[in-house]
């Protein structure tokens, strides 16, 4: 089918989840750039001052960002432990949702030249740089038809496409479009040592693929792609293909990569030819679920449990791992047109570091295993009844990831489907599972000084080549024997099979509730709840907050704390795994004194899988092998602590703001020196009184909720905790007009980065000024962003990090510069810093009233955007009840407020808190000395600022704010 400047077009082939209500056509134009394009119904396309004013009937509220994990939560994260929620960044939904699009260009780093290799990424950043239609820097990255904020640009590059996407305003769309072409068809030029010039973006060699989503019909959304596109110019289509002579890596080797963190991790990675063709069969998934399984004692055949040196005990119970993974990676690196990277990936203790080669012999016997058993269908029904149900009840994604992603995928059904059984081709892909076809890294702090090292080229970074022995790849290709204990793991008890609609059934006075409701408030438990009316899926969510007795009282009950907390997560890992497999996830962490337990996906089995865990929670006590292996990890985690500049300057930032903040080193002298008795003292003490709050949302009803509350009461049959015994945190009230300055030396003696964060307090937030204050320092932050990366990073270019945005931590406000470099010190990122927050002046002074009203306009949008899941949802009202705000109308609230926020009001806020002339200006300068500057200079500049060298004493002397949660 085509017509209408289209050489073929089809409204069918794009096969949707059934509860997807947007409609869907592919078309191909003459000059063969393709298009998919979205019309979604629930995108308004009137006046958008019209939707701002009249969609008042729902609750409309800020989702501000999750609280960052505590410091040592997951050593693969970074180093946050920021307790604060961050307005910038947020997503922000209520009644109305953007217009998306994205652009796919078929190339991408896998198309750089031998002697300019980064090239793609380069001219990622250089298309955003200015050009002949958007001549300014970073015009087109904030700019859509002169709309400030309207537009937001994002690019991301791939090893053999590029992906550019960008979230507008729906009345901007069309024009959108035409940014994206403009720019699209412009010849970037780059001179590379004075003679080289690659040009790059021409139709005639790459393949392009443009999606939009929008309010419009699809003929209307056509008739703009026809417009804005059918004139670029016919290539003649060659795709770029990519090859390699020989094997990727050195067969026989053991590569060892020194860490900059102190961990220990044996990556096994083996080769596959490319699938991109045998998407609907998932067989590289059917291997990763058996080769990544984490089932342990709940099923003696569970193979991972008995990755084992001689006896059948498991790996994780003898101590020489924490953890297991494996799979094709999404990145494109791994799913490449030349091959696919199959990666299994343990996390070992020190003693498993010494046991590396008898880890892989075991992973061998299971291969082995692997082959003799032919592939069981039933392993692969189970995966595609979970597919199958995951993708009929997906949940919806914001519109610019969406957007993103359907342009570099080009199929929605594709990624859930396991279509096709075929046992062939999983033998076939088994036999890549060789020694010769093995690459073996250890990545560790761990080396002996007598090696002879290597260093790789662009970083320096060392490491070492050793030869497997013939006798030993032997071994591995065919093991003499498979111990008795390693076989399949068992049947997944979580897989759900009740799928109905709770709201279908609810009376309308329940169903129109759009806050939740505290339907039980006693000294034990306080429990919130909403039914879901919105998005009308199988899914609920379960949060919940338990105050530990005496948890946070002291650094030693702190770090006992965490070792229980952690001790439980392992215990509780077999059953979180079988769940997660079948889409129900739980998560475990720690915020002081509570315990955070959140379990959510599909409802059917939730009820269930709530009762084991809490239940493991209520009489879990650890053994001493299991003892010893946490504290390793927990010891070797708190180590890691800050090694990332940006993580160091937040952590030592909340360290001068929260009265309770204890230091990582305090914890690791305390830990070192806690033994199993200690901890199984402490425990009894720690579960015997507790207070609970929780929230209940999703496809539950009223009484499914009560049920579990009772859950928790029933298993919890213990003390409430009062409130006077539960932490509060208190954040210092700096003094009127402190200009405060802590130097601090990076963590890595071989970091470069300098960091300087300047923190600037603002209010508690207090009363009914509390959205109109949150609504300054988020109209400024709007105003001010762009100005502020253009000038400190594109023209002066300062370093790769230049930001600012809004901080809360522990409902108090804050405004934050944060600046890295890899070039400057501290000293003179802060003087840049100073020198741009004295030009403000002119800067506001200067904004027209049609820019000034374009920014807040944007903002206002933003804080009423539709939430485009449950999961956000969720987060938002979770972010309430966790701040005690209990606002759950917070975003529409600060909407109506911006309505009445003038261009001097924000000139008056600035000139209040930011300059420093002000008896308001209260700042915190944060600077993080990179190895290759001289932390003694800062003797030299800090004479008009307070030098915080006793933090201790310095805390004595202060005042804080009462606390508020």
């Amino acid at each position: 089918m085509g017509g209408n400047g289209c050489v073929w077009s089809s409204d069918e082939i794009v096969i949707k989840s059934p509860n997807d209500k947007r409609l869907y056509r592919v078309i191909e134009l003459e000059n063969r750039l393709c298009a998919l394009l979205v019309h979604d119904p629930e995108i308004y396309a009137d006046d958008s001052s019209k939707t701002l004013e009249n969609n008042t009937e729902e609750d409309e509220e800020t989702f501000d960002d999750e609280y960052e994990d505590d410091e040592y939560e997951d050593e693969e994260e970074d180093d946050e432990n920021d307790t604060e929620k961050e307005v910038k960044g947020k997503r922000t939904f209520s009644q109305t949702k953007k217009a998306a699009a994205a652009m796919c260009v078929g190339m991408g780093s896998f198309c750089d030249p031998v002697e300019a290799q980064g090239l793609a990424h380069f001219l990622e950043h250089m298309l955003f740089m200015g050009s002949t239609e958007f001549p300014d820097e970073n015009e087109c990255g904030r700019r859509g038809d002169g709309v400030a904020g309207s537009m937001i640009v994002h690019c991301r590059s791939g090893a053999s496409h590029e992906v550019y996407d960008f979230l507008v305003l729906e009345m901007l769309m069309k024009n959108g479009l035409r940014f994206q072409k403009k720019n699209f068809v412009m010849d970037v030029v780059v001179e590379l040592d004075g003679n080289l010039r690659i040009l790059v973006f021409q139709m005639n060699v790459v393949l392009v693929v443009l999606l939009a989503i929008a309010a419009e019909p699809l003929d209307t959304l056509q008739s703009w792609v026809v417009e804005l596109f059918a004139n670029i110019r016919k290539g003649t289509q060659i795709k770029p293909q990519f090859t390699v002579e020989g094997t990727i890596w050195k067969a026989g080797k053991l590569f060892r990569l020194e860490a900059v963190k102190d961990v220990h991790i044996l990556d096994l990675t083996w080769t596959m030819p490319c699938l991109h063709q045998e998407y609907l069969k998932k067989s590289e998934d059917y291997l990763a679920h058996l080769l990544g399984h984490e089932e342990r004692n709940v099923d003696p055949g569970s193979h991972f449990s008995n990755i084992t040196v001689v006896t059948s005990d498991d790996l994780l119970c003898r101590g020489w791992a924490t953890s297991i993974s494996a799979g094709v990676g999404d990145e494109g690196m791994h799913r490449s047109s030349i091959a696919y990277i199959f990666v299994m990936s343990i996390h070992l203790t020190d003693s498993g570091l010494e046991k590396i080669f008898d880890i892989i012999g075991f992973v061998y016997q299971y291969i082995k295993l692997l082959r003799q058993v032919s592939p069981q269908k039933w392993i692969f029904k189970e995966l595609q009844d979970i597919g199958n149900m995951e993708f009929r009840f997906a949940e919806e994604q914001p519109q610019d990831d969406y957007a993103a992603e359907l342009a570099a995928e080009h199929v929605i059904y594709g990624e859930y489907m396991y279509e096709v059984w075929d046992e062939e081709m999983i033998k076939h892909l088994l036999g890549f599972f060789m020694p010769e076809n093995m690459r073996i890294d250890v990545v560790s702090k761990s080396f002996a000084k007598s090696q002879d090292f290597h260093y790789e080229p662009w970083f320096g970074s060392r490491y070492t080549e050793e030869d497997i022995s013939p006798s030993l790849m032997e071994l591995w290709r065919n093991p003499p024997e498979i111990d008795v204990s390693l076989q399949l793991p068992s049947q997944n008890e979580f897989i759900p099979t009740d799928f109905s609609i709770r709201a279908n059934d609810i009376s309308n006075d329940l169903v129109t509730v759009s806050s939740p409701t505290c339907i039980i408030d006693e000294p034990l438990i306080r429990f919130w709840y909403k039914l879901d009316n919105t998005f009308k899926l199988p899914r609920a969510n379960t949060y919940f907050r338990i105050n530990l007795k005496g948890g946070y009282d002291n650094v030693k009950n702190c770090i006992l704390t965490e070792l229980f907390i952690h001790l439980l997560k392992d215990e509780l890992n077999e059953i979180i795994y079988q769940a997660s497999v079948a889409k129900l996830e739980t998560s475990v962490s720690i915020f002081s004194d509570k315990l955070e337990l959140k379990v959510y996906g599909f409802n059917d089995k939730l009820p269930v899988l709530l009762s084991k865990v809490l239940a493991i929670a209520k009489s879990f006590l650890p053994s001493d092998d299991r003892f010893k292996v946490i504290k390793e990890d927990v010891v070797r985690t708190l180590k890691n602590t800050n090694m990332k500049p940006l993580s160091h300057s937040s952590y030592l930032r909340l360290q001068v703001l929260c009265q309770s903040f204890y230091d990582v080193d305090e914890k690791l002298s305390i830990l070192h020196g806690l033994s199993l008795a200690d901890l199984m003292a402490f425990i009894p003490e720690l579960r015997s009184q507790l207070y609970i709050e929780g929230l209940c949302h999703g496809n539950l009803s009223q009484e499914e909720a009560i049920h579990i509350s009772n859950i928790f009461k029933s298993i919890f049959s213990v003390q409430p905790l009062p409130i006077e015994m539960r932490h509060q945190e208190r954040v210092i009230c700096l003094p009127s007009g402190a200009n405060l300055v802590r130097n601090v030396s990076v963590k890595n003696k071989c970091e470069t980065n300098s960091v300087i964060e300047l923190y600037f307090q603002i209010e508690q937030e207090k009363g009914m000024e509390l959205t109109r204050l949150k609504a300054l320092i988020d109209l400024f932050d709007e105003i001010l962003e762009e100005p502020f990366f253009n000038q400190l990073r594109t023209k002066e270019q300062l370093g790769y990090v230049v930001e600012c945005s809004p901080r809360v931590t522990y409902r108090v406000f804050g405004f934050c510069f944060c600046i890295q470099s890899s070039k400057y010190n501290p000293i003179y990122l802060q003087e840049r810093i100073d020198n741009f927050i004295s030009g403000l002046d002119e800067l506001l002074e200067g904004l027209d009233d049609e820019s000034f009203e374009n920014y807040r306009s944007g903002l206002m949008a933003k804080l009423l955007e539709k939430d485009p899941s449950l999961t956000y949802e969720s987060n938002r009202f979770w972010n309430q009840i966790t701040d005690k705000r209990y606002m759950f109308d917070q975003s529409q609230k600060e909407a109506e407020d911006l309505k009445s926020i003038k261009k001097n009001d924000v000139i008056s806020w600035y000139k209040t808190y930011l300059q420093q002339w002000s008896p308001k200006c209260r700042r915190l300068a944060v600077r993080v000395w990179g190895c290759n500057t001289n932390i003694k200079e800062s003797e030299k500049h800090s004479k008009s600022a307070l030098v915080i060298e006793d933090l201790t004493a310095f805390k004595l002397s202060s005042e804080f704010y009462q606390s508020l949660c």
